[in-house]
């Protein structure tokens, strides 16, 4: 890939835009054998070889986060009024954005990342990607609609929700909730809410736990990030098996 040398030193978080020109300008900025001192200068991230104070610099054309996304903030890029998820990656990047949506209210994770390629491939109904949240949902949640969920069912006007997976863990006969695991393949707008609604229910607190075969790193707390290893990166781009 052509990339401008200031942009390519940005993206690594050698400095901000500004910082990184300051420093090829004061000649701390190497290209293969030679000193540069022009930002704009075009180098190709696959054959040339950046060196800043004589540390080589290698470039990431992706970036890949696991966000465990805290109630309140929105998944979204930007927002006049909200905090958004990509207020909480602290990253040099500009195209990072969050694969999918949760909901303000709802926690757990999300995936953010630039890759539109892969962010397609998970979002692709065609791809069946499994979705698994826990919930507490109002009421004594029964066999029958363990069955409806796993049959699908018409949930309003606008959603006929595909079959979907609902394990019961316990009922909180005091204070009348059970606590479940629902797993689905589809993304429709306030899916999981809507669906417990038909069925005489409410959810009273729901998270994701899992995204195709991506689990919620359990160490990571409401708001905290980290970056995706290479086993987790390529198991996600194999949607296909999921």
């Amino acid at each position: 890939m052509i990339i401008r040398l200031d942009k390519y030193l940005a993206d690594m978080k050698a400095g901000t835009r500004s910082e990184v020109k300051e420093l090829i300008r004061k000649k701390h900025v190497r290209v293969n054998d030679d000193i540069v001192t022009r930002p704009e200068l075009k180098i190709n991230t696959d054959s040339d070889c950046v060196y800043v104070d004589g540390i080589k610099t290698g470039y990431n054309e992706f970036e890949y986060y696991m966000l465990n996304k805290p109630a309140g903030v929105i998944s979204a890029t930007d927002d006049n009024t909200c905090k958004t998820v990509i207020d909480l990656i602290k990253s040099n990047r500009k195209d990072i954005f969050p694969v999918g949506r949760l909901d303000k209210d709802t926690e757990g994770l999300l995936i953010i990342t630039n890759d539109g390629a892969m962010a397609h491939n998970l979002l692709s109904p065609k791809k069946h990607v499994d979705k698994t949240y826990y919930a507490k949902v109002k009421g004594n949640i029964g066999n029958d609609i363990i069955e409806k969920f796993m049959n699908g069912f018409k949930v309003d006007n606008e959603l006929t929700a595909l079959p979907a997976r609902l394990e019961v863990l316990d009922y909180n006969k005091e204070d009348n909730y059970s606590e479940v695991y629902v797993t689905v393949h589809e993304g429709k707008f306030h899916q999981i809410k809507r669906m417990f609604a038909a069925v005489d229910s409410e959810v009273l607190f729901l998270k994701r736990v899992t995204f195709g075969p991506l689990s919620l790193d359990k160490s990571l707390k409401q708001g905290e990030y980290r970056p995706l290893n290479d086993e987790e990166i390529s198991a996600l781009k194999k949607t296909d098996k999921y």
